[in-house]
């Protein structure tokens, strides 16, 4: 079993729900390369799980996630571009799997999400916070870019804010980050797990292919021009409409049940 082989996470099943851990909670849950490869390994395999539904990913102890290792970031000091160049991939490969996942994300945030921690804050659908939250795009305090999770904050926060967070490095409370956009909602620590558990319910409701699809439609859509999305939503939408999963589901609609995804 994949849980078996893990040493900086763990992964377990909670009825359709999937809990990734990030469990190196003496360090805040700081990530080096055996937690990018594992992080790697585990969403790979989850695209695999066809009963798995939703995700759920955490950090254990105090934190989420406080960036790179300091340790790691010694080794990484003395790389030769080329070293350096496939670490930076496997972090980029890393983030693309978090983000591009078929199963809806959650990212349950407590304590600090610093640097790269932020980065998989944002490959998260959603992300839910509690109120002393802390976040701060702080590589430029080392000489650093925010290069590899960029792409995924620019498009949640926008450039205009990118601006400021990525320049500054400054520390960003729990209510900034949810007003950028970054994060979903902020709550109390007690409401925490109460909202995520929430939130996962919900998820699991809907149809598992139409929840796919929405995943599809959300990174496909801003990449095409209008008109290349006005044939493409056409044709998606009648494919569903035909499909055994919507014709469920219209039908319970119709006939004030639970669709059949949806039983307990």
């Amino acid at each position: 079993m994949i849980h078996d082989t893990l040493e900086t996470l763990t992964f377990s099943i909670q009825g359709l729900v999937g809990h990734v851990i990030l469990n190196r909670p003496l360090v805040h849950n700081a990530f080096n390369r055996k937690m990018i490869r594992e992080l790697i390994t585990v969403f790979e395999a989850i695209e695999h799980m066809p009963d798995l539904r939703v995700v759920v990913l955490r950090g254990e102890g105090k934190s989420f996630c406080a960036g790179a290792d300091l340790n790691w970031m010694r080794e990484i000091k003395d790389y030769t571009y080329d070293e350096n160049l496939r670490e930076s991939l496997d972090l980029a490969k890393m983030l693309h799997l978090i983000y591009s996942s078929s199963k809806p994300t959650i990212a349950r945030v407590q304590g600090a999400a610093i640097g790269g921690g932020t980065g998989l804050v944002a490959v998260c659908d959603i992300a839910v916070a509690e109120l002393d939250a802390k976040f701060s795009f702080s590589e430029v305090k080392l000489g650093l870019i925010p290069a590899c999770i960029s792409p995924y904050v620019i498009k949640k926060c926008g450039e205009g804010a990118c601006r400021e967070f990525f320049l500054t490095g400054e520390r960003l409370s729990a209510e900034r980050a949810r007003a950028a956009g970054l994060v979903s909602r902020v709550v109390p620590f007690d409401n925490l797990d109460r909202t995520v558990d929430e939130l996962a319910n919900q998820l699991v409701s809907s149809g598992p292919e139409a929840i796919r699809k929405c995943k599809e439609l959300l990174s496909r859509v801003p990449q095409i021009s209008f008109e290349e999305a006005r044939r493409y939503t056409a044709e998606v939408i009648a494919q569903l409409r035909i499909a055994a999963e919507a014709q469920e589901g219209m039908a319970a609609f119709l006939e004030k049940r639970k669709p059949g995804w949806n039983q307990p």
